[in-house]
């Protein structure tokens, strides 16, 4: 570029000595370790150290700074490497990096956000590109500000398909503020990778998606200082660097070697570190370049909707519908409320939200591991409250994003629609009978259940002030409203909806299923058997106190109802949280095999959710 200054002989002898001491400090933190991926490390030395000692943007007072440069370590088994490149950036003492995977150091094995310096967990191979975009989306779009967001990628690890949704997903929003650099070292865990050192065809794959493409020598620091100094100038497009590189760049007898990937150095550790140290000519003397602060402050804090559920008792409205609503409420009252969805919100009706405020609301097409990724990086830093919709099934395939989640302390917001039977004819595909049990095993989530259209417009509300991950449960058939519209809610406090002092069972039911358990109860009665209905609102955290009550005032007889797979549901649920209480008896009716095409109410009635199955249910148990 016409701008372009190369650097001076100095500035370009002490890059390489940073890359070498990233190199020994990774070789001595992994033999310390006598575990870890040196050689991994090794490829990516030179990278790294033009990356945070002559590109990058940031403050070592605050490295999670609004304004400043992000970076993500797609290839996370790297972590050696990226730690070093803080301590010697004056982050912390190097003697620290021989804490590494120690159960009392936070610089793990890979890379968690108990550090202060990451954003985002990695390690999960194929992830942290569509992180990456939703971060930059968040700088281009949102806070409209200068900070750079670079990713680093194995070549291994573009083998994932979720690499190429945000490849096409980057290019498509033009987010000239990426960089995604591929650190390509030919050789992956048990054999060479597929393509090798093919850069040829590596950049013809980038520029077919639409990214501004270099093919670089990934240890020529100088040329590593110019094309990161032109991706910055390119507009319109992301930017792609192709590095080629060796693994174990540097290591006596292990460079460009296979089997070594994820073994320390051991007896060859003197000879290597020897080696390195021989190529220093200088003096440590390296750190962050001055960022602009510029991102805007904002506050994400008590979002509530612009107005209260507006309903009428009786009203039929399906849950999917009153979640729309409740995005849009909250969109209109802080325009960090944001919205993703993977080409179904006239099913999600998250384009309520597009309607009312559509620069707040993103498309990802059909790529809902990409829309999981993008969401959790638009989250990062406090930037955004994220939501992210489409039908709960789908979210299947974009489960070890969710698990990362979790590993990243995310505070994503996930709502799945269409869920069990009740959605009728569209037929077994399209029904999500596992997502409880999915959302249930992700520590600290919150998982909502709401089970009419007021309590799912405050799941939204309490959802976006909700710290960790939250997945709302929502229902495609209309149901009646039962709550008034200023009935409070709370995480982890379930309703008891039905209630006398003659109940001989509690029925524990969720939308479609309480609902039938409203019907069952009012043939029970005309049979002088009154029942108490319970809706927990939310599966996780549950109301045990609330449950085990009913439950002793019902003479220790539960029943639960759900559309749903008996595998980790409401019943197992409930099942765990009485389970220390004596003298308490759960029966579980749920979708006990893979279900088919047909009306939702037949099919209700065929899989032994109905409300005559319920009926006959509570019978047995008296």
């Amino acid at each position: 570029m016409a701008d372009y200054r190369k650097p001076d002989a100095k500035t370009l002898q002490t890059l390489k000595d940073a890359a070498n001491r990233l190199r020994i400090d990774s070789i001595k933190a992994t033999s310390a370790s006598k575990s870890g991926h040196p050689t991994s490390c090794c490829s990516a030395a030179d990278v790294i150290s033009v990356l945070f000692y002559n590109t990058m943007r940031y403050t070592l007072s605050e490295p999670r700074h609004p304004s400043s440069d992000r970076f993500v370590l797609s290839k996370g088994h790297a972590a050696p490497v990226l730690y070093a490149a803080w301590a010697q950036a004056g982050l912390f003492p190097r003697e620290d990096l021989l804490n590494l995977r120690k159960i009392d150091s936070d610089l793990e094995g890979h890379p968690t956000p108990r550090l202060n310096f990451i954003d985002v967990g990695t390690g999960s191979l194929g992830q942290g590109l569509s992180v990456a975009c939703g971060m930059a989306y968040t700088g281009k779009y949102w806070d409209k500000a200068s900070y750079r967001v670079y990713c680093m990628l194995g070549d291994g690890e573009s083998a994932e398909g979720s690499v190429w949704e945000a490849m096409a997903w980057g290019s498509h929003y033009n987010l000239d503020n990426l960089v995604a650099i591929f650190d390509v070292n030919r050789l992956g865990q048990s054999e060479p990778t597929a393509l090798q050192h093919e850069m040829d065809t590596y950049r013809k794959r980038a520029e077919a998606f639409g990214w501004n493409t270099y093919v670089v020598d990934g240890h020529d620091v100088e040329a590593l200082c110019k094309v990161l100094h032109e991706a910055s100038s390119v507009k319109g497009k992301p930017s792609c660097i192709i590095a080629k590189t060796y693994k174990g760049k540097g290591i006596p007898g292990v460079e460009d070697e296979e089997n070594f990937h994820g073994k320390p150095m051991g007896d060859r550790s003197d000879g290597a570190i020897k080696a390195i140290q021989g190529l220093i000519a200088g003096e440590n003397n390296v750190g962050p370049q001055p960022m602009t602060d510029d991102a805007p402050k904002i506050n994400l804090t008590n979002i509530k909707m612009t107005q209260p559920p507006s309903y009428s008792l009786g009203d039929k409205v399906a849950t999917r519908a009153a979640y729309g609503t409740g995005l849009a409420k909250l969109g209109q009252a802080n325009d960090r409320v944001v919205a993703f969805d993977a080409d179904v919100k006239n099913s999600t009706f998250s384009e309520k939200l597009k309607k009312a405020k559509p620069e707040q609301f993103v498309e990802c097409f059909i790529a809902e591991q990409n829309m999981v990724g993008v969401g959790i990086g638009a989250a990062t830093r406090d930037r955004a409250v994220v939501f992210c919709s489409t039908f709960a099934c789908f979210l299947s395939r974009a489960y070890d994003q969710i698990r990362m989640a979790a590993i990243s302390q995310s505070n994503v917001n996930l709502s799945g629609s269409h869920v069990g039977v009740s959605i009728g004819e569209d037929g077994p595909s399209q029904m999500a009978l596992e997502d409880l049990a999915m959302f249930r095993a992700i520590p600290g989530a919150v998982v909502f259940y709401p089970s009419d259209a007021v309590s799912c417009e405050r799941a939204c509300e309490l959802a976006a002030n909700t710290k960790g991950i939250c997945y709302i449960r929502t229902s495609r058939p209309a149901t009646p409203v039962i709550y008034s519209n200023d009935e409070p809610f709370q995480v982890g406090k379930a309703k008891v909806v039905r209630k006398s002092d003659s109940d001989q069972v509690t029925i524990v039911g969720a939308a479609v299923t309480l609902l039938e358990a409203t019907k069952a109860a009012d043939e029970l009665a005309k049979d002088g058997i009154n029942v108490r209905l319970v809706d927990p609102f939310t599966i996780k955290p549950l109301d045990v106190d609330t449950l085990r009550a009913s439950a002793e005032a019902t003479g220790g007889r539960v029943l639960t109802v759900e559309d749903h797979y008996p595998e980790g549901g409401i019943g197992e649920a409930v099942s765990a949280g009485l389970s220390e209480f004596p003298n308490i008896t759960v029966k579980k009716l749920a979708v006990r095999e893979v279900p088919r095409s047909g009306p939702s109410a037949a099919l209700l009635e065929m899989f032994g959710i109905s409300a005559s199955c319920i009926n006959k249910a509570v019978k047995e148990m008296l």
